[in-house]
């Protein structure tokens, strides 16, 4: 103990050039905890987007390209599949169930995805959880449309709130469907994947927008007054996945009620669908037949597999990530080890001294061995603290950009097996310093001698 008293001191006497130093230590550490906590994060998140689900169903395409286009909205899928042999393959045996899915729209540079009831119903992500509503509930018709989190957020939509749906993907789209407004009639809980970026509408609101051009659309559907409360109540409590409860509180949103309608429509094709099985074993064998089917050319894959493969070719970033923060954090103790040899000759008097009062030079060593390992433990500590304060500051910014969703948690056991390597390895550098003190303290003895 007095041994670690009499280093802080030694440090204490030496403020500009140790301030420095801890500093570039907090910095590395801030940035090798940040990248790690990041790439984990990402890798769970990409991971979790799909979940439940064994089947993704396309045109022919490659499986990367498939899962990309259809699960994370990015790309576009070259051909879509014929409603015929969607339904054909839906009523094959074991198929537990299926998703449709259009795409192709867009609505100020979020996509537009068209579904039906089954989307909200069967639809998982993260370790099988199901798609929840912040606000108001699924669409009845072809009128009304359900947001994700993010496009409600950043567009500043409400329940009740007509939109525009646009041709074409991005924010460039070649053609507004003005003839055919939706209403906002549900706020999808964040998630933390694509769906919260998302804008869903019925199969058949998708058939209308593409038909031929009328001068206006019927809303079927009305503002809810307070009589209706109780009955609107216990009719939508027939509904697994109505949430109006959850917005009936909320005085400053419209909420609408509606007579159900037509869903689905007559579409003449589909982007792709999702499929689930009632035993797994229906999976590699209906898959097998989806790849040889010989009405038009298609691809099924199995997400879990082909996400594997996705991240696999990613591997490499990941190295170099973690290349770059090992780099950082070698030039830090690096940046540590230069200040500690050159004030290490000035401090030869310092260290007579301390011989002059009964020091030997094991004490000696032992002494720099501690001032390197309190400079590099206070530079962790306060590298751990500025970490936090960067997770806390980009969560934000990390959810609404890129769809990555940091908690705020305790550091893992790799994380600490991480801080536990820069630790040995500042007290590694110390001992360089050490070794040279310890020889120095030998042929002065009680007097310096330069």
């Amino acid at each position: 103990m007095k041994l670690m008293t009499l280093a802080f001191k030694s440090i204490s006497n030496r403020k500009v050039s140790v301030l420095l130093t801890l500093f570039t230590i907090a910095i590395s550490v801030m940035l090798l905890l940040s990248i790690e906590r990041v790439r984990q994060e990402a890798k769970h998140s990409f991971s979790s987007t799909i979940s439940g689900t064994d089947l993704i169903v396309g045109a022919r395409t490659g499986d990367i390209q498939l899962l990309l286009s259809s699960v994370f909205r990015i790309g576009h899928a070259n051909n879509g599949l014929s409603w015929q042999s969607y339904q054909y393959i839906k009523q094959q045996k074991g198929v537990a169930w299926t998703i449709p899915i259009s795409l192709g729209d867009s609505h100020k540079g979020f996509s537009v995805l068209g579904s039906d009831e089954s989307y909200f119903k069967y639809y998982r992500y993260g370790n099988k959880q199901n798609l929840a509503f912040s606000q108001g509930r699924p669409f009845h018709n072809a009128q009304e449309v359900v947001l994700g989190s993010e496009v409600a957020k950043q567009l500043h939509y409400h329940l009740g709130q007509k939109i525009i749906v646009a041709h074409g993907m991005g924010n460039t789209s070649f053609h507004h469907h003005d003839d055919n407004p939706l209403i906002v009639t549900g706020i999808l809980a964040p998630t933390g994947t694509p769906v919260d970026k998302t804008v869903h509408v019925p199969l058949k609101a998708i058939e209308l927008m593409h038909g031929p051009k009328h001068s206006s659309t019927q809303i079927i559907s009305r503002k809810r007054s307070s009589d209706d409360h109780d009955h609107d109540h216990d009719h939508d409590h027939d509904h697994d996945h109505d949430h109006d409860h959850d917005h009936d509180h909320d005085e400053h949103k419209e909420v609408i009620d509606s007579q159900p309608g037509d869903l689905i429509g007559q579409p003449k094709q589909i982007t792709a669908f999702l499929m689930g099985f009632d035993s797994p074993l229906y999976t590699l064998q209906v898959r097998r037949n989806i790849n040889i089917y010989k009405p038009e050319a298609l691809s099924a894959i199995m997400p879990g597999v082909t996400l594997r493969e996705l991240w696999s070719m990613l591997d490499i970033i990941e190295k170099i990530l973690l290349l770059f923060s090992a780099v950082v954090v070698l030039i830090s103790l690096l940046g540590m080890l230069t200040t500690l040899l050159s004030s290490l000759s000035q401090r030869r008097r310092e260290l007579a001294i301390l011989r002059s009062v009964g020091a030997r030079p094991r004490h000696i060593f032992a002494l720099m061995i501690s001032e390197a390992v309190l400079i590099t433990a206070i530079g962790c500590a306060v590298g751990i603290a500025m970490f936090y304060v960067a997770i806390l500051i980009g969560k934000g910014i990390l959810q609404a950009h890129f769809g990555i969703s940091i908690s705020i948690s305790m550091l893992s056991n790799y994380e600490l097996a991480l801080l536990s390597v820069i630790m040995f390895s500042g007290t590694l550098m110390g001992a360089i310093p050490a070794v040279r003190a310890y020889f120095y303290s030998l042929n002065d003895g009680m007097s310096i001698k330069v």
